[in-house]
């Protein structure tokens, strides 16, 4: 089966990750391509040894904007013929659009014959903007996967009646081995970034609805109380175009003057992008996604997978996969004292710590492995191939029967 992957953006965040986390886990059986603007992922794609096809970038937003606006409209149509031609070439079976502008360009591209899937890996603000680029996405596709339970019913809102179903995103647990890390090590290594008593950590771009000033004002309660606590902020504001929806550099600046004011200089680590997070989530004592409007969280499964306890919102996709007590806490978002406490509880309680860590392993292990998610993945191409109404069925379902011994 040949897929074509469209991914809107070169940068590499959550949805990239989980693309390339599903790249490296496809059979022999699928023959990938990616169809991205230049830039990070299409390296990173290259070294997988998949191939790449090179197509415009689009940074609209869903903004309307005299300007930005229509500049977005029209690279969205140019970045459809480019993908139209890319999966002619691919002789794609299905072309699989990697967020929600993706899907757009891929349903304008409107490829003859060929399958569609659109992954919703984002929550969109609700309104008529909103409403109308998620219709155009999911319009034409063949089938919709959503990341949680949150973000698909964001979509049947839109578009009621879409085809949709929800695959959690998964990780290689292979590669998240907590055994063969050295704790004490890693800290060493940090050095004053790791501070002397509680180590809280958040894991991602610098933008309003991921919740970094939540993080800060309970690190500013726990202080107060007496707990020498200290937070690593790791990630950066990737999206800052004039186009961007929101204003990602008046953020960072904010959330710097928030740190000033409480007089945690000395306790508030500006990590900024890594490429080592593997390395540097097992140094803390918990990891805090304290978002607002999350479609998932990526950063939670890995954290578990490497027994590190977790806080997250209560609101949002995180809820399909922690679960309140069990692998760590869930709380409501904006509420920094909620936060400051549920930290202190796991700080203070012996082996509380410790029993969410394993138990979040085990819910990673046994549940969100990324052979689980592949599997699923594929299910859908198949069906998405065999859908009654297509002009033809596609040459991977033909070579299906043809081994499974069916006539064709």
């Amino acid at each position: 089966m040949k897929v074509l992957y469209v991914n809107h953006t070169s940068l590499v965040s959550g949805s990239e990750h989980s693309l390339l986390n599903l790249l490296g886990g496809l059979p022999a059986t699928v023959s990938p391509c990616v169809a991205t603007p230049p830039g990070r992922l299409a390296q990173t794609v290259q070294q997988l040894g998949i191939p790449v096809t090179l197509i415009a970038s689009t940074a609209g937003s869903l903004r309307l904007h005299p300007l930005h606006t229509p500049r977005a409209i029209a690279e969205l149509g140019g970045a459809a013929l480019q993908v139209r031609r890319a999966a002619r070439r691919h002789r794609a079976d299905v072309v699989h659009a990697n967020t929600i502008r993706a899907g757009i360009e891929v349903g304008l591209a409107r490829v003859p014959a060929v399958a569609s899937v659109v992954h919703v890996r984002d929550c969109l603000p609700m309104g008529t903007v909103t409403t109308a680029s998620v219709r155009l996405a999911v319009r034409t596709a063949s089938a919709v996967v959503a990341v949680s339970r949150y973000a698909a019913e964001r979509v049947r809102v839109a578009a009621p009646g879409a085809p949709i179903e929800v695959i959690n995103p998964t990780i290689d647990v292979s590669r998240f081995d907590p055994s063969r890390v050295d704790r004490l090590a890693l800290r060493a290594r940090l050095g004053p970034a790791a501070g002397r008593g509680l180590v809280m950590g958040v894991v991602a771009q610098l933008t309003p609805w991921k919740g970094q000033d939540t993080a800060i004002e309970a690190l500013a309660l726990l202080r107060r109380q007496g707990v020498d606590a200290h937070l690593l902020l790791i990630g950066s504001a990737k999206f800052v175009a004039p186009s961007t929806r929101l204003d990602n550099r008046a953020y960072v600046a904010r959330l710097r003057a928030l740190v000033a004011a409480t007089g945690a200089e000395d306790r508030v680590s500006w990590l900024g992008e890594r490429r080592d997070v593997r390395e540097l989530v097992p140094a803390l004592d918990m990891l805090l996604l304290p978002s607002r409007d999350e479609p998932f969280g990526r950063a939670l499964l890995e954290a578990m997978a490497l027994e590190v306890p977790v806080l997250a919102s209560s609101e949002g996709g995180a809820t399909d996969l922690v679960r309140d007590g069990s692998e760590g806490f869930l709380l409501p978002p904006g509420e920094p004292a909620a936060w400051a406490a549920a930290a202190r509880r796991i700080a203070e309680t012996p082996g509380l710590g410790r029993k969410l860590g394993r138990a979040g392993r085990l819910r990673v292990t046994t549940s969100f492995d990324r052979s689980l998610e592949v599997a699923r993945i594929l299910e859908i191409y198949d069906r998405a191939t065999r859908q009654p109404g297509s002009d033809r069925r596609s040459r991977a379902a033909e070579r299906s029967d043809e081994r499974a011994g069916f006539a064709v």
